[in-house]
C-alpha cells in the first residue's frame, strides 16, 4: 500500500495514532482525537478526510448529529504496517517480536503443529527462524514471491506454497508490509486454522475485519 501522505516520519505517526483511536473508539469526537494526539483539531480532520479517501476509514451517522468512524480492511491492514514500521524503528521490537513468536508456537505445539512455513522474509521472520529453535519447532522453508535469495537465515526461500515438497502442518505469516495479502494465500492453500501470525501484525480473521455495525 502507497504510503498514506508525503513528508516522512512524523506524517506516518500521526496518521498511525489517528488509525489507532479509530479502532478503539470510532465515536470520539475530532476535538477529543486532537487532544489525545496533541495536534490542531484542523490538522485530525485533514488526515481523516484522506484517511477515508484512500479507503482506510469509513464513516457514518451516529446519534445527536456526530459521526461514527471504523476502520476498512484496508485500514487494519495500513495501521499493521506502520505499527511493525515504529516498532522496528524502535529497541522495543525485538522484544515485542520475540514474545509473540514465542506465544504462537506455543499455540502451535499445543496444536500439534511441529513443522511450519514461513511466509515472508522480512526482520519478523528472522526473529522467528532463531525463536522456533528454542521451541523446538522446524521450519521447512520461506515463502516470499519477492524474494531473489534461495536461503534466509540457513533456511530455503522458495517463490510459492506450490514449490513446497516437504511436509507441514501450518504456515506463520511474517510478511510485514502485505501481512494481509499473505493471510489469505496461505488460507486457501491449508485452511485459516492452520494459519498463524504473531500479533504486532494485527491480523484477525477477514469476518471480524469487515464494516462495523
Amino acid at each position: 500500500m502507497d504510503h498514506l501522505l508525503e513528508g516522512g516520519h512524523e506524517n506516518e505517526q500521526i496518521v498511525l495514532g489517528l488509525l489507532n483511536s479509530v479502532e478503539a473508539d470510532g465515536a470520539r469526537s475530532q476535538r477529543r482525537i486532537a487532544a489525545e494526539l496533541g495536534i490542531a483539531l484542523g490538522l485530525v480532520n485533514a488526515y481523516l478526510k484522506r484517511c477515508i479517501k484512500k479507503g482506510l476509514v469509513k464513516v457514518h451517522d451516529a446519534p445527536t448529529r456526530r459521526y461514527a468512524y471504523y476502520l476498512t480492511p484496508q485500514g487494519f491492514a495500513e495501521k499493521s504496517r506502520l505499527t511493525v514500521q515504529y516498532l522496528s524503528n524502535s529497541f522495543s521490537f525485538f522484544r515485542h517480536a520475540k514474545s509473540d513468536c514465542a506465544q504462537v508456537f506455543e499455540r502451535a505445539r499445543a496444536a500439534g503443529f511441529a513443522r511450519l512455513l514461513i511466509a515472508g522474509r522480512s526482520d519478523l521472520a528472522e526473529i522467528a527462524i532463531l525463536c522456533a529453535v528454542e521451541a523446538g519447532i522446524t521450519i521447512v522453508a520461506v515463502v516470499d514471491p519477492r524474494s531473489e535469495s534461495t536461503t534466509f537465515v540457513g533456511v530455503e526461500v522458495v517463490g510459492s506454497f506450490a514449490e513446497i515438497t516437504a511436509s507441514f502442518d501450518a504456515v506463520l505469516i511474517t510478511d510485514v508490509i502485505r501481512a494481509r495479502e499473505s493471510f489469505e494465500a496461505a488460507v486457501v492453500v491449508c485452511g485459516a486454522n492452520r494459519v498463524l501470525a504473531p500479533a504486532l501484525l494485527g491480523l484477525r480473521p477477514a469476518s471480524a475485519a469487515e464494516e462495523a455495525p
